[in-house]
């Protein structure tokens, strides 16, 4: 990743994403659960008329599910989703792509201040499964 990032806080874990795949940033919308997706997927969302996915990133990244005090709304490899994230803390402009690693929703691992920044990939954050459950679910809840 290079470029402007999102920085935000996922439970305990500082994340990035790509400026330019981030929509917007909200207080968390209602959250109606799916069947068959994976655990980190929350629900799905109606954010402006239409259904998104919900991502717990906490729970993509870390494993453990954290409360959201946030949505970040991003463009996806199919379509509109959301993050649940905690805090948003604001854009760095920070070109070191950091250690590549093999999780698809990783794009590498670097450090910032003190701490490592996990750079996430939000095409791939969600799996073809959960597109295909949320189609199959039809129209918004």
């Amino acid at each position: 990743m290079t470029g402007p990032s999102l920085l935000f806080r996922a439970g305990s874990l500082l994340c990035a994403l790509p400026l330019e795949d981030v929509v917007e940033t909200m207080r968390p919308l209602p959250v109606r659960p799916l069947a068959d997706v994976p655990a980190y997927v929350r629900g799905v969302s109606v954010l402006r008329g239409v259904p998104v996915p919900v991502v717990d990133a906490a729970a993509l990244v870390g494993g453990e599910p954290a409360a959201a005090t946030r949505f970040v709304s991003v463009r996806g490899s199919r379509g509109g989703l959301a993050l649940a994230t905690g805090e948003v803390l604001g854009v760095a402009d920070d070109a070191d792509a950091g250690e590549r690693v093999g999780d698809p929703a990783l794009t590498g691992i670097t450090v910032r201040g003190t701490e490592p920044l996990l750079r996430l990939r939000a095409a791939t954050v969600v799996p073809a499964n959960v597109w295909d459950a949320l189609s199959r679910h039809g129209d918004p809840p």
